[in-house]
């Protein structure tokens, strides 16, 4: 409420106000002022009626404004607070009860205050009025029939209501025929998504302020830096949220694996969004009421869906998988209710429906308070710690959001430091926002420790991948081989293996590229390497080696890998079975073979067999298809073309991994040469000299 007399300085104005009585004077009752430099609460007694005036059809004016219109059979209404009386929105003292308590419950739209004042001003200067701070919902107002101004927007076939704004009036300098007496009346709107905000709603609840136009504009100014003031600490819980926001989609960046980061950000911002539309409601006129309350009532429904889905991914949504799909659906049916509860849309459903799904909205907050704590009591179940630290913001979450129905039971509910208003729902946002800070940094060192585990991990897995990997070079009698490895991470997906057979002097080699990349397709090479050791001790026919490792990989979710294995014989027989792999390269030229499935598609799959004979100085080449695949920075790729050209050259696999790679790697790089070199005969014994005599 407006400040006054505490503001004024102890000699500027001497105040004294007479009523009349009606009911034994012919002439109406009005208030007698004589003002100083001063203002003066008009209290009453203020004439009251429901509904719209008539227009003059000379003029277009309200009759109801005019000064000589017949007001006795109205309502008389004093704005004077009761002791005691406290709103029931802010908490704050000297509210006056509205229509709905007066006789007119459940009654919204228009209705008229009309009261008489005679004011005896001096040195003859000009009058203000300051308008009711607390109004339901806009209003204008009227000086013996003359328009003075308004707040809200009356253009419209229904005004448009906003947030109460502090608004000033200038009385004009003329005076009716009644000794200086004025009349001003008020026509006021009440949109019907008050009626159900809170009690005692409809009209003025506190008193418009008559005086000097300087003290006037004087108190005008400080009520314009108490409205500031009020909304500050949501503006403030806005810029700490938004921070809040960025901090958490910023550690997304440092651990993807874990999705409490994107859902905890998108809470914050939800939260910041909110937060900054309430503030810009009481700071400006750019929202109206309805508007607000649908922007309002939105953002709350996503905040109560993002709360269950934030600590359903924090302790690692186990069971409940329709969990999120009934958040929603439960957020979405609270949207609804509430906007045709609070009659966003007027005339959309009856007032008793709209009631009944304003009690279903609240039902719903409710509701969502339960389920938030039954993940919690869930979540101290099964992880202990981490749920008992989860239990004071759900606790704090219920008191902000239960705070209206706390005034209830008379609780201090603000609090003014250094002027501004601090609400117990902000004090409760402010220490989640504080609580959940402190959880993110334990959540974020516990990932740190996580990461430093798997970085342990992959180093242990890439020790172990070198260890079952072959020489570079290999030289065995009638065959040299060189290899290279390249992997496109810590750990690679490419794998190969040569066997030599020492009781026939044959020689198996088997490569291959398994699905993915990364620990998980280590892990899977370092089961095929294994497969591979035990399938060649007991037959190294390549079919029967594809045979074995199709069945290590058949049944196990999205196991696939490409393979192709070959027997190379003394004398220089190859018998080569093929599954999905590139074809290899008989001296720079491509083999032809039959395609083929992959290992771990089906269950007994034909792989396509090619046997042939490797003559000395022969070479073949088996590349995997990191090479082809490798890209540049405009994405251009390797392509088979210049493998072509490159193996024709005859360089070593080295040097074409290193091609390769350096064109743009991608995939992991395999390059593995067979040479047949020619046996070297054995060196002709001298002839045996004779003995000398």
């Amino acid at each position: 409420m407006a400040p006054t007399i505490r503001r004024v300085l102890p000699c500027l104005f001497l105040l004294v106000a007479a009523l009349l009585n009606a009911e034994t004077s012919s002439q109406p009752a009005e208030v007698q002022i004589t003002l100083g430099q001063a203002i003066a609460p008009l209290y009453g007694p203020w004439k009251f009626t429901i509904g719209d005036s008539p227009t003059d059809p000379r003029t277009g004016k309200p009759l109801w404004a005019e000064p000589d219109f017949d007001d006795s059979h109205w309502e008389t209404v004093d704005l004077a607070p009761k002791q005691g009386a406290i709103d029931p929105n802010v908490g704050t003292s000297g509210y006056a009860p509205g229509w709905t308590a007066r006789g007119h419950a459940g009654y919204f739209g228009y209705a008229w205050y009309r009261i008489r004042v005679r004011c005896q001003g001096q040195n003859g200067q000009p009058l203000g009025l300051l308008g009711p701070a607390n109004v339901d919902d806009v209003y204008q107002v009227f000086s013996d029939g003359e328009l003075l101004g308004g707040f809200g927007d009356f253009t419209r076939r229904l005004p448009v209501a906003y947030s109460a704004k502090p608004f000033m009036f200038q009385l004009p300098e003329r005076r009716n025929e009644l000794n200086g007496t004025r009349v001003l009346a008020f026509r006021l709107w009440m949109d019907p998504a008050t009626l159900v905000s809170t009690p005692d709603v409809g009209g003025m609840h506190d008193p418009p302020l008559l005086g000097d136009a300087g003290i006037v504009a004087l108190d005008y100014q400080s009520n314009w830096v108490e409205l500031l003031r009020a909304f500050l600490a949501f503006a403030f819980s806005m810029l700490v949220f938004g921070l809040l926001a960025v901090v958490a989609f910023t550690l997304i960046l440092f651990d993807r694996s874990d999705p409490a980061y994107f859902w905890i950000g998108l809470l914050f911002l939800a939260t910041a969004a909110r937060n900054g539309l309430i503030a810009l409601d009481g700071w400006a006129e750019v929202i109206s009421a309805p508007a607000s309350e649908l922007s309002n009532t939105i953002a709350a429904g996503i905040q109560f869906s993002l709360w269950v889905i934030v600590w359903w991914v924090w302790f690692g949504r186990v069971g409940f998988r329709w969990l999120p799909s009934v958040a929603g659906g439960l957020a979405a049916l609270y949207m609804v209710s509430r906007i045709l509860g609070v009659g966003v849309f007027p005339g959309a459903v009856s007032h008793q429906a709209a009631l009944r799904l304003y009690f279903v909205s609240e039902a719903l907050q409710f509701f969502f308070f339960g389920l938030l704590a039954w993940i919690v009591v869930d979540g101290i179940r099964r992880r202990g710690l981490d749920g008992w630290l989860v239990l004071p913001v759900v606790l704090l979450r219920g008191v902000g959001s239960f705070w209206h129905e706390l005034a209830g039971l008379h609780l201090r509910l603000r609090w003014f430091p250094f002027g501004i208003v601090i609400t117990l729902a902000q004090i409760a946002d402010l220490l989640i926002a504080a609580v959940i800070a402190l959880l993110l940094l334990r959540r974020l060192l516990q990932s740190v420790k996580r990461q430093r585990q798997m970085a342990l991990d992959v180093r242990q897995a890439q020790e172990v991948q070198q260890v079952i990997l072959p020489e570079h070079r290999i030289v065995l009698p009638g065959l040299e081989i060189e290899s290279e490895y390249r992997p496109a991470r810590e750990v690679g997906g490419d794998f190969f293996q040569i066997i030599p057979h020492a009781a026939d002097d044959s020689l198996l080699i088997v490569a291959g590229d398994v699905a993915g990349k990364g620990l998980q397709a280590g892990m899977l090479v370092a089961l095929l390497v294994g497969a591979i050791r035990t399938a060649a001790e007991t037959d190294s026919d390549p079919a029967a080696i594809m045979a074995a490792l199709n069945r290590r990989l058949v049944g196990r979710s999205d196991a696939r890998a490409t393979c192709v294995a070959l027997r190379i014989e003394r004398d220089g027989r190859v018998r080569l079975a093929n599954a999905g792999h590139l074809p290899p390269y008989l001296n720079g030229e491509p083999m032809e073979i039959e395609g083929s499935l992959p290992l771990g598609v089906v269950e007994n799959p034909e792989c396509s067999v090619l046997e042939f004979r490797l003559s000395p100085s022969d070479r073949l080449l088996l590349v995997s298809d990191g090479v082809p695949e490798a890209t540049d920075e405009h994405g251009k790729l390797f392509g088979f073309d210049r493998v072509l050209e490159l193996v024709r050259t005859q360089p070593s696999a080295a040097k074409i991994a290193e091609t390769a790679q350096t064109f743009g790697q991608e995939d992991d790089i395999s390059v593995i040469s067979v040479t047949r070199m020619p046996l070297a005969r054995p060196a002709a014994r001298p002839a045996t000299q004779p003995a000398s005599a």
